[in-house]
């Protein structure tokens, strides 16, 4: 730990760094192997078996480039991603990264926990005959689960690092498992030419674009996580390889598994509704009983061990006074009061689409500001003691870096604006678009200001 400042932060040392290509691999296999992913393929599958595969192929490479980018960072540095941030917001300026990745990370724990919650609902169902979530009275079970759900995920994390990876290589082989067998029980169903041939309902397609962005809001919430778990590893080659393969493979299966079943489901009933991407309404109406909801509360905690541990980091540089373990503990129990949200709404598609928005016009200018900013400007920069110092060139104005926050706002300008129109929804969608003109726009401004020449004099 650098106790010069109250901008201190812990830098992992060498002999504190042990991952290997397994754990990291097993790490970001496991991010995506869940059934926030599953969902997600539920819903993209309004794009069609071909459609909804080749937008999460094409996201799903593009977004995970920038996550071996910043897993490099990570393995360079040492220092979490929200750390990083302050290169190029600065110290003070990081707090805005920080603050929307706290809010990313708790969603996703929320989503996972509302998930695997429905899945407890129906064991209660079957032990307790308690009513459904939907049905009157059906909210007692999900409180029940989503209580359930919070008390496994502290003791998942409970013990740090260590206890992440213990989750994750034991997760990720059940994991493959369940999704061999789900694959078997989708095709006694239905052969793969009707799933190819199936048409969805003109009034609910999703155009093609508008998958990519989906898939790509998704993806780009572990790119602002990345360095938070390379900085565990001594190898270059597990930063930047295992992260990308591990996510990817993740993220194609269980997007896969979500398209097909949905699919299924739709074929089998006579009726599409997304609504029916749920993986535990899924399983039930598959006939995949008690072994699959136990297997879909697992993935849940592969998911959130993730997600609670990046989200503790990123409220580590907000509070710096507060030790990480108790960050780990608020995450998970703010969290579980996210959960409620779709109770309260009465619609989860509706929420998780809505918070899949404001992911992609946040995150996609951050992590493109963030990538230009390294690789680009101000490399040499990247120190701890640079990262840590108020009296520093990372310093800026006040604390803050005008350029990348207005590069921030511009970008989400343009996002909102490409979203409205047809011909980005049914091309490339906005989000890689919007990245590009952030990058270009910071990377000017920052030339034209002589700002890396300012920080290589300093």
């Amino acid at each position: 730990m650098l106790n010069n400042s109250k901008h201190a932060f812990q830098v992992i040392p060498e002999n504190e760094r042990n991952m290997n290509y397994w754990d990291m691999f097993a790490t970001w296999f496991g991010a995506n192997a869940n059934n926030g992913t599953w969902f997600l393929g539920g819903v993209v599958a309004a794009c069609g078996l071909i459609g909804g595969t080749l937008a999460t192929l094409i996201a799903g490479v593009l977004v995970y480039l920038f996550l071996s980018m910043m897993g490099y960072v990570g393995y360079q540095t040492g220092a979490t991603t929200t750390v990083l941030s302050r290169g190029s917001f600065g110290i003070r300026g990081s707090l805005i990264p920080s603050l929307i990745n706290i809010t990313l990370f708790l969603g996703w724990t929320a989503v996972n926990t509302f998930i695997a919650a429905t899945s407890l609902a129906f064991i209660f169902h079957s032990l307790f005959k308690w009513p459904l979530f939907g049905q009157p009275g059906g909210n007692l079970g999900m409180i029940v689960g989503i209580a359930i759900m919070s008390v496994l995920h502290i003791l998942s994390i409970v013990a740090g690092q260590r206890s992440v990876q213990l989750v994750e290589r034991i997760g990720v082989i059940l994991v493959i498992i369940f999704v061999i067998l789900e694959t078997i029980v989708v095709f006694k169903n239905v052969s793969l030419t009707d799933l190819l041939h199936y048409h969805v309902p003109a009034s609910q397609k999703m155009a093609f674009g508008l998958g990519i962005d989906t898939i790509a809001a998704a993806g780009l919430g572990w790119v602002t996580g990345g360095a938070d778990f390379t900085r565990f590893t001594r190898s270059k080659h597990v930063a930047v390889s295992a992260p990308f393969w591990g996510a990817l493979l993740g993220l194609l299966s269980f997007i896969l598994i979500g398209i097909c079943t949905t699919i299924s489901v739709a074929l089998t009933s006579g009726s599409y509704d997304a609504n029916n991407s749920d993986p535990s309404i899924i399983a039930n109406k598959l006939g995949l009983g008690f072994i699959a909801m136990i297997v879909i509360v697992l993935t849940s905690m592969t998911a959130n061990a993730v997600n609670i541990q990046a989200g503790a980091s990123a409220l580590n540089n907000v509070f710096h006074k507060v030790s990480f373990n108790k960050a780990l503990v608020i995450i998970t129990v703010v969290s579980m009061l996210l959960t409620f949200v779709p109770l309260l709404s009465g619609s989860f598609l509706a929420a998780f689409i809505a918070f899949l928005d404001y992911t992609g016009m946040l995150l996609g200018p951050i992590i493109a500001i963030m990538c230009v900013d390294y690789f680009c400007l101000n490399r040499d920069n990247y120190t701890p003691e640079t990262l840590a110092n108020p009296k520093g060139p990372l310093w800026y104005q006040g604390g803050y870096n005008v350029i990348a926050v207005g590069s921030l706002v511009l970008g989400v300008i343009v996002y909102l604006l490409l979203k409205q129109l047809p011909v980005i929804q049914a091309t490339i969608g906005a989000t890689f678009i919007t990245m590009a003109l952030s990058a270009v726009v910071y990377y000017g401004c920052s030339r034209a200001f002589g700002l890396e020449k300012k920080h290589s004099m300093r």
